[in-house]
């Protein structure tokens, strides 16, 4: 294996790397969204604002909290 070749493969990884450290910040900032959402659902729904028929909102943003976490 000559040095292009290693250098090629460093690049490369050096790439990936980048890709995931973008995806994992992505994610953190996703969550940070989600849960601040939640908080606000909540609020809403101890002063009254939301009744029962709109739970379904929470479910899904526990649900889409879940799978971010179930991914790191």
């Amino acid at each position: 294996m000559t040095q292009f070749d290693n250098d090629e493969k460093d690049l490369l990884l050096q790439h990936q790397i980048e890709i995931a450290e973008g995806i994992l910040e992505s994610k953190a900032k996703y969550r940070k969204v989600v849960q601040a959402s939640i908080a606000g659902w909540v609020k809403d729904f101890q002063n009254g604002h939301i009744k029962f028929n709109t739970v379904d909102d929470l479910r899904k943003l526990i649900e889409l909290d879940l799978k971010l976490q179930a991914d790191e």
